[in-house]
C-alpha cells in the first residue's frame, strides 16, 4: 500500500513548489495521492490535475479555510471540492476578499514601524500567490529589515505581535456548512496546534460535528505519539473519520518533507477511502 498526503501547499499560497512540481515530487516520493490544500484558494488545482493526467497519482482537489473561533485562528480543510463550479468559485471570493483587506491594513501598520512595504509590493514579489504572513516574513528578510524569519513573527506579525491584524473571518461551523453544501469533505486541521485544553477542544469538535464535520486530522507531522492518540480518541468519541497530512510547504518549513513530515509520518490510502465513504453515507 502506497502512502498519501492530504495536507499540501503550493506557490499558489505559501508553499515553494508549484502545483506541477508537487505532482512530480509526489511521484518521486511514491505517493498514490495528495490533496492540494492551499490557503483560501483553489487556483492551483487545475494545473496539478492536468499535470497528473495519465500518471499513477491522484490529485485531490482541496483547500484550507481560515476561520475564527473565540479569538483563535482555526483551520478547516476541504477535500473533493468542485473547483470548476462557478457558484462555488463565487462564494469562495468572499474568503479571499477578507484576506486582501487584512493585508492592506497590516501593510499600513508596518509602514508606521519604518518598513517600506505595501500590498502591491507583496503581490509584485510573489505573483499568483495568496499572500500569507509567510510572505511578509520572507519579504522583510530579503529587504534586510530582519535577521531571521522567526524575528518577523516574534517582533512584527505573530498573533500577539503589535503589527498583526486579524482577518474578518467566518466561524469554523459556517466553513463546515459551506464545504458540505458544495459537496466537499470538511476536516478539522491540526487541532493540537490551537493549544486548547481537553474540554475546550471537545466543545469545538462537538459544535463542528453538529454542523456536519466529517473528519479530524489525527496524523500530522508535529504530533507526538500521545497527541496522535488523543486525537484518534477524540475522533472515536465524536464518530469522525481520521485524516492525515504533512502540511508540506517546501522550503518555508525546513526539514518537513512531503508524505513523511519530519520522517515518521505515514498516511495510508484507506484514510481517503474512509473519508469518501462517510460522505457517501451522509447523502
Amino acid at each position: 500500500m502506497n502512502p498519501i498526503d492530504l495536507h499540501v501547499h503550493s506557490t499558489k499560497s505559501d508553499g515553494t513548489y508549484s502545483p506541477s512540481d508537487l505532482v512530480n515530487y509526489a511521484l518521486q516520493k511514491g505517493l498514490s495521492a495528495f490533496a492540494l490544500t492551499d490557503h483560501d484558494t483553489i487556483d492551483g488545482i487545475e494545473e496539478a490535475v492536468n499535470t497528473a493526467h495519465g500518471k499513477p497519482i491522484e490529485v485531490v482537489a482541496g483547500m484550507e479555510l481560515s476561520t475564527e473561533y473565540q479569538g483563535s485562528d482555526i483551520h478547516i480543510l476541504a477535500l473533493d471540492v468542485p473547483y470548476k463550479d462557478v457558484a462555488f468559485k463565487n462564494r469562495l471570493e468572499d474568503f479571499q476578499d477578507s484576506r486582501t483587506l487584512r493585508n492592506q491594513k497590516m501593510c499600513n501598520l508596518l509602514q508606521t514601524a519604518g518598513i517600506d512595504i505595501t500590498y502591491e509590493s507583496l503581490l509584485d514579489a510573489f505573483p499568483d500567490s495568496v499572500i500569507t504572513r509567510a510572505h511578509y516574513a520572507k519579504y522583510m528578510f530579503e529587504k534586510g529589515y530582519i535577521k531571521s524569519i522567526n524575528e518577523a513573527f516574534e517582533r512584527y506579525i505573530g498573533d500577539r505581535a503589535p503589527y498583526f491584524v486579524p482577518r474578518e473571518k467566518i466561524t469554523p461551523d459556517h466553513a463546515v456548512s459551506f464545504i458540505l453544501e458544495s459537496g466537499g469533505i470538511p476536516i478539522l486541521a491540526h487541532p493540537t496546534l490551537y493549544h486548547y485544553g481537553q474540554a475546550q477542544l471537545e466543545k469545538l469538535v462537538k459544535i463542528l460535528k453538529e454542523s456536519g464535520l466529517m473528519g479530524i486530522e489525527a496524523i500530522y507531522s508535529t504530533y507526538s505519539i500521545g497527541e496522535e492518540g488523543q486525537i484518534r480518541h477524540l475522533a472515536k468519541k465524536f464518530d469522525l473519520s481520521i485524516s492525515g497530512g504533512s502540511d508540506f510547504h517546501g522550503e518555508n518549513k525546513p526539514g518537513l518533507d512531503l508524505g513523511v513530515g519530519y520522517g515518521h509520518l505515514w498516511v495510508p490510502e484507506t484514510v481517503l477511502t474512509d473519508l469518501r465513504q462517510r460522505r457517501l453515507s451522509a447523502r
